[in-house]
């Protein structure tokens, strides 16, 4: 059975007749396009999940990042333009490296997180600790998750955010055991997004400007500023900016040297802290690693 770069020229070959197809019907499609066996098509994960249908999940979420395949609604997917020039340059078929050089693929997969540096495993003989590699897994598999996160933000509207920002907040602890939260974005809102009691009378507050931005629309110093003068205006001394882009380091340096506490989370932070707190996410598979119990044979 091909890997999942194997079936990137089969899924975009089977969209390349121009219609919607749902979800189910591209993997039989794909699967038959390939020529697998009745065998191979009933290969299972160790999770109990099909095999061929994990591979081509892999690259459709691939395809999807380099904005090659489109999701008009949900479970659906059509070929783009793009797609179709791909495919055209590329008879012969397309691999992960190929795939790499596409922009958006690159700018959609955190660079620290991206497939290059996965550890290495050569038939049976493990590289690394297989705990690393579960680790690795994960965090690769995390790293796709966070792009699509912020992906999908972005294409919210920006109310969105400011719900989905207090959401983090409050799940990691802010907001007291009220778990006190409120939205003042819109117009009038004087540069503030949304605050945070931290007791039930109101007296700490933790202020909030969430920005959804394009990942290429940098966040600048002027920003930051502007964001530090509504705080002013409010009486408060610290808050949150928040973005689904990133940062300049001007705007880094003049929110570290100011007296008023501003703590910046730029995009990726954001889709990591989404991920650790379960906003936004649900859990897929979950696994359990053993070891001997040293107590049970003394």
């Amino acid at each position: 059975m091909p890997t999942w770069s194997g079936f990137l020229s089969p899924v975009l070959k089977v969209l390349s007749d121009g219609e919607t197809w749902r979800k189910r019907e591209l993997h039989t499609a794909v699967a038959r396009h390939v020529g697998l066996s009745v065998e191979q098509c009933a290969e299972r994960l160790a999770s109990g999940q099909s095999r061929v249908d994990n591979r081509i999940g892999w690259a459709l979420s691939g395809l999807s990042r380099g904005e090659l395949i489109a999701k008009p609604v949900r479970a659906t997917f059509t070929i783009t333009d793009a797609g179709r020039k791909l495919i055209a340059s590329h008879p012969d078929g397309i691999t992960e490296s190929i795939l790499k050089e596409i922009p958006a693929y690159r700018d959609y997969i955190p660079s620290k997180q991206s497939s290059a540096e996965m550890p290495a495993v050569e038939a049976a003989d493990t590289v690394v600790d297989p705990l690393e590699q579960i680790e690795a897994g994960v965090a690769r598999l995390h790293g796709g998750v966070a792009a699509d996160l912020l992906k999908r933000l972005r294409e919210q509207h920006p109310d969105f955010l400011e719900h989905s920002v207090l959401d983090v907040l409050v799940a990691m602890g802010y907001g007291g055991t009220e778990r006190r939260a409120t939205r003042i974005g819109g117009s009038g809102d004087g540069g503030v997004d949304g605050v945070i009691d931290q007791d039930p009378l109101g007296l700490d507050r933790i202020y909030l400007q969430a920005k959804r931005y394009a990942h290429d629309n940098t966040v600048r110093r002027p920003a930051i500023q502007e964001f530090v003068g509504a705080l002013h205006g409010v009486g408060a001394s610290r808050g949150v900016f928040i973005t689904t882009s990133r940062f300049s380091q001007g705007a880094r340096d003049y929110a570290s040297s100011i007296g008023t506490r501003v703590i910046l989370i730029d995009g990726q932070r954001l889709a990591s802290l989404m991920i650790k707190y379960g906003i936004g996410v649900q859990t897929r598979d979950t696994f359990v690693v053993v070891e001997v119990d040293e107590d049970y044979f003394e």
